[in-house]
C-alpha cells in the first residue's frame, strides 16, 4: 500500500466494521464514527468526502432515499399498505410460504423495473403488517425480500447502480443486461424460493385462528383517506414514469424522487412534520458515514491494489479471470459496497476485455462476471448494499430489529448458492462452445 495512511484507513474500517458485526454499538454510531477517522488521519478530506463522485458520499443515493421515504411516509397515512397487506394475505389463503412467494416474486419484478431501493421501501411496510396480523415473525419475509430485490435488480440496466456504472464503461443497453442477465437472474429467483422453503421452515408456521381473523376483514374498509390516496398514487406513477424515462428526461432518480415528494406534500393535505418524522435519518447517516470510510480506502489505493491483484491473479486466461472477477467481486461486494467498488474494478476490467482481444466488445463475459459477481455479493452480509441497510432500518424502527449476524448467516448462503449456479452459467453460455 502506497504509505502509512493506507494502512491507517484500512485499520479504522476494520474497528468500524468489527463494531457493526458486533451488534453492540449502534450501526449509524459506528459508521460516523469510522468516517470521523478516516478525516482525522487524513485518509480523506473534505473534498474527496463530501464533493467527489468517486470517493465522496453519494448524495445522489440520499437523495433519493430521502425523496422516496418521503413519498411512502405520505401513503402511510392513507392505509394503503393495511390494503394490500390484508389483499395478499387473502389471496395466499394465509398460508406462510404462499405470502412470502407473493411478496419475493412481487419484489424481484418490481426491483428489475424500479431500482432495488425504492422497491423494498415499499414492500418491506406490507410486509410487516402482514406478519403482524398472522402473528409470524417478520425477519424471514424482510430477510427474503431483501435477496429477492438484489437478485432481480440483476436483471436490468437500472435495477442496480453498479449495473449503470457498467453499462456506461461498457457501452451497453438496456436490452444487453436483459438477454444477458434476465435468465440467469429468472431462474435464481426460483432457486431462492427453493431456498427460503428451506431455511425458514420452522418460521412458516400459521395460526389458523388469525388467519381466519384476516380472511374475515374487508380491505376496503382499511382506506382511511381515498383522497390522500389518489394524490400519492398519483404521484408515485409520475415518479416511476420518471425513473424509466431517464434516458429521454435525463433527470437523475434523485431529482425525480425529490420532485415527487416537494409534489405530493405540496398538492395534499399531508403534515409535513409527521412526513419528516417517517424518514429514516438513522439510516441515511448510516449510509454517509460508509460512504466516506469507503472512499477513504479508493482515495488511498486500498480498492485500487486489491483490484489489481485480482486483475493480475488471472494470468491472462479467460476461465480464470471471469471466475476471479465473478468470485473477488462477491466477496469484496460482501464487505465493502459496490458502487465504488464498480467504479474502480470497471477500467480493470475494461483493460482484461482489451487484452484478450475483446476490444470494443461491451457484451464480453467478464463484463457479465462482474454484474453478477458485484449485484449477487451485497446478499452476502447485512451492509452489502443498499437494501439490506434500508430495510434493517425499517425493521429496527419497527420493533423488529435484525442482527448483523441473523442476517449474514442466511446470506451467506444464498450468495454462495446463487454465485455458484452464476458461474455454471458464464462457463455454459459464454466459455464452454468457444
Amino acid at each position: 500500500m502506497r504509505d502509512w495512511h493506507s494502512w491507517a484507513a484500512v485499520a479504522i474500517f476494520v474497528l468500524a466494521y468489527v463494531a457493526i458485526i458486533s451488534d453492540r454499538v449502534p450501526r449509524t454510531t459506528a459508521a460516523l464514527g469510522g468516517a470521523a477517522g478516516m478525516l482525522a488521519v487524513a485518509a480523506t478530506d473534505d473534498r474527496a468526502a463530501f464533493y467527489d463522485e468517486h470517493t465522496g458520499v453519494d448524495w445522489n443515493v440520499l437523495f433519493l432515499l430521502l425523496g422516496m421515504m418521503a413519498i411512502v411516509g405520505v401513503l402511510r397515512q392513507t392505509g394503503i399498505f393495511e390494503y394490500l397487506a390484508i389483499w395478499s394475505v387473502k389471496q395466499a389463503r394465509g398460508r406462510p410460504f404462499r405470502v412470502m412467494a407473493m411478496l419475493v416474486v412481487i419484489t424481484a419484478l418490481a426491483s428489475a423495473l424500479l431500482d432495488n431501493v425504492t422497491t423494498v421501501l415499499l414492500v418491506a411496510p406490507v410486509t410487516l403488517l402482514v406478519c403482524e396480523r398472522l402473528a409470524l415473525p417478520a425477519a424471514p419475509f424482510l430477510i427474503a425480500e431483501i435477496f429477492a430485490a438484489n437478485i432481480g435488480g440483476t436483471a436490468t440496466l437500472v435495477g442496480d447502480p453498479p449495473n449503470i456504472i457498467i453499462a456506461s464503461r461498457a457501452g451497453l443497453t438496456f436490452n444487453d443486461f436483459l438477454v444477458n442477465l434476465l435468465p440467469i437472474a429468472t431462474l435464481l429467483t426460483v432457486v431462492l424460493l427453493v431456498t427460503c422453503r428451506i431455511m425458514f421452515r420452522a418460521a412458516l408456521v400459521g395460526d389458523e385462528a388469525r388467519v381466519a381473523e384476516v380472511m374475515a376483514l374487508e380491505e376496503r374498509e382499511a382506506i382511511r383517506d381515498r383522497t390522500l390516496l389518489l394524490q400519492g398514487l398519483a404521484v408515485l406513477a409520475l415518479v416511476v414514469a420518471g425513473f424509466v424515462l431517464q434516458p429521454v428526461l435525463h433527470y437523475a432518480p434523485s431529482v425525480v424522487a425529490l420532485l415527487g415528494a416537494g409534489l405530493l406534500i405540496a398538492i395534499s393535505k399531508a403534515d409535513t412534520e409527521q412526513v419528516l418524522r417517517e424518514v429514516e435519518w438513522p439510516t441515511l447517516a448510516f449510509f454517509a458515514g460508509l460512504f466516506i470510510m469507503v472512499g477513504a480506502l479508493v482515495e488511498t489505493g486500498v480498492i485500487d491494489e486489491l483490484s489489481s491483484a485480482l486483475a493480475d491473479a488471472t494470468g491472462g486466461n479467460e476461465l480464470g479471470a471471469t471466475m476471479a472477477i465473478l468470485i473477488g467481486s462477491a466477496v469484496l461486494s460482501g464487505i465493502v459496497d459496490n458502487i465504488p467498488y464498480v467504479a474502480t474494478m470497471a477500467p480493470i476490467t475494461a483493460g482484461l476485455v482489451t487484452d484478450m482481444g475483446g476490444e470494443g466488445d461491451g457484451t464480453h463475459v467478464l463484463w457479465w462476471a462482474l454484474a453478477l459477481g458485484a449485484d449477487l455479493g451485497g446478499n452476502a452480509t447485512a451492509i452489502g448494499a443498499s437494501a439490506n441497510v434500508v430495510v434493517l432500518g425499517i425493521a429496527q424502527r419497527n420493533q423488529q430489529p435484525i442482527s448483523f449476524w441473523h442476517f449474514t448467516r442466511y446470506g451467506l448462503i444464498i450468495t454462495a448458492v446463487t454465485v455458484a449456479i452464476s458461474a455454471a452459467y458464464l462457463w455454459l453460455r459464454y466459455l464452454a462452445f468457444t
